[in-house]
């Protein structure tokens, strides 16, 4: 069977700077009947794995180290027995989340993973948080864009580690330039599409943030 997406909504709060929110977050499962990718452990290691199913994963990736985006990743580790992808930059909101737990290996600008028959690109897109990543699999015609950008324009700005020049770069020069039918999976909420982004970069740069 042909690699598909799934989505599993979790619940539960981010926490930075002192202080804390309740958030529903988007978990992505990309993959076959037989093997399986998850973007973004979040809150809920139980209901990740109950929809995996028998399934390999193959990996855990995180699209950036908040703290709702990581917090159930090695719960979920232990429990189907993948690694964590992260990329080293976040390492110091990692650190925040999970003070004695580790990544299992590092995710990095332009590196490749497969899954049920289809490349997955790393695209290093910071802004939101540092070592921010997007995931394109150009098969399947989607991009998995954690809180980078999200229906109605970029991710928050206003917290540690984030920038909003920065992450108006990315999504210009990363994201933008894909092609405008290419479906935007985002980190909470709904689905958008890079067409439907791509006129309002200038409202963007002149809302800031």
């Amino acid at each position: 069977m042909a690699a598909r997406v799934q989505k599993v909504v979790t619940s539960g709060t981010f926490n930075l700077d002192g202080g804390s929110w309740p958030v529903d977050n988007n978990v992505w499962l990309l993959g076959d009947d037989e093997q399986v990718l998850v973007i973004d452990a979040a809150h809920d290691a139980d209901a990740i794995a109950a929809a995996v199913g028998e399934r390999e994963v193959v990996a855990i990736a995180c699209t950036h180290a908040h703290d709702d985006h990581v917090n159930a990743a090695p719960a979920l580790s232990e429990l189907v027995d993948a690694p964590i992808l992260l990329h080293p930059a976040d390492d110091v909101l990692w650190r925040l989340a999970h003070p004695h737990a580790r990544p299992t290996a590092e995710l990095a600008d332009g590196d490749v993973l497969h899954v049920a028959g289809v490349e997955v690109r790393v695209l290093h897109t910071p802004g939101h948080a540092p070592g921010a990543v997007c995931l394109h699999v150009p098969d399947l015609n989607v991009v998995f864009t954690g809180d980078t950008l999200f229906n109605g324009g970029p991710g928050a700005t206003g917290r540690s580690y984030s920038d909003f020049p920065t992450i108006v770069d990315s999504i210009r020069d990363r994201l933008l330039t894909m092609a405008e039918e290419t479906t935007v999976h985002t980190g909470h909420g709904d689905d958008t599409s890079i067409g439907a982004e791509l006129p309002h970069l200038e409202e963007w740069i002149a809302r800031g943030h």
